[in-house]
């Protein structure tokens, strides 16, 4: 049986990384268990009265809802959570924790550094509808290019992906629903982990490319392409465009 945790040295209790059985004296204190308790679970390792605190990682996590002898399980039949100090003490022993970690190298990782200061893991060129009525122009632009393999031969580029909504046409032009698809679709445009972004438009809906931009300022807009359906000449020629520019913008 593996000796239980004790996670500070002011700690009431010790944490069980094994299930314990019947009969295990988990402390050596000559008190055995009279039931199982599972892994996680916690035992006191001082007597503790009916009202006193219930300590762990060094803070009060609880109370004693009756008295509590050494080596019992404590759990919610004998402690409640409670704290009548309203002082949790939070960060006091954060300097102490910082010197027993062992001085390492930092980590790195292959990444993609934005424009904005962010990093991307991956590096998709991302078509993104502005309205319902260019959803089935972005998933189809997409399917071509995958089919194409346009992009195959980019190790840089992780591939194409099309995001679609079911609004941005017949809606309110302000208010929370407004707000919260033009908050959504700029945070598609210029996530990290898209290289670059194509929105497509219809042309008259209420949620409009030109409308997103100067809400949300200059930041990672030097990957970010507009174009709408009806100024480009309808759907064929539009993912036809599309596709154009994706090519265009294999080594974003």
């Amino acid at each position: 049986m593996a000796e239980p945790l004790v996670l500070h040295l002011s700690d009431t209790i010790a944490v069980l990384t094994e299930r314990a059985k019947v009969g295990d004296d988990l402390l050596d204190l000559g008190v055995p268990l009279a039931a199982p308790v599972s892994s996680g679970h916690k035992v006191a390792r001082v007597a503790t009265a009916a009202g006193a605190p219930v300590i762990k990682f060094g803070q009060f996590i609880g109370q004693a809802t009756v008295a509590i002898a050494a080596g019992d399980h404590v759990h919610t039949h004998n402690c409640v959570f409670a704290n009548p100090e309203k002082d949790y003490a939070i960060g006091a022993d954060l300097a102490a924790a910082q010197r027993a970690i062992p001085h390492t190298e930092l980590l790195t990782f292959s990444g993609y550094a934005r424009s904005d200061g962010r990093i991307g893991t991956r590096n998709y060129i991302a078509l993104v509808a502005t309205v319902n009525r260019s959803a089935t122009v972005i998933r189809r632009a997409a399917s071509e290019i995958v089919a194409s393999r346009l992009l195959e031969d980019y190790a840089s580029v992780d591939g194409v992906v099309a995001l679609a909504h079911g609004t941005g046409c017949g809606m309110a032009n302000s208010g929370r629903g407004f707000d919260i698809l033009d908050r959504v679709l700029w945070g598609h445009a210029i996530h990290p982990n898209v290289g670059a972004t194509v929105s497509v438009g219809l042309g008259y809906e209420v949620m409009q490319i030109a409308g997103m931009q100067p809400h949300f300022g200059t930041a990672g807009t030097d990957r970010f392409h507009a174009l709408t359906i009806q100024d480009t000449g309808g759907t064929r020629a539009t993912i036809d465009v599309i596709k154009t520019h994706v090519a265009l913008l294999h080594g974003a």
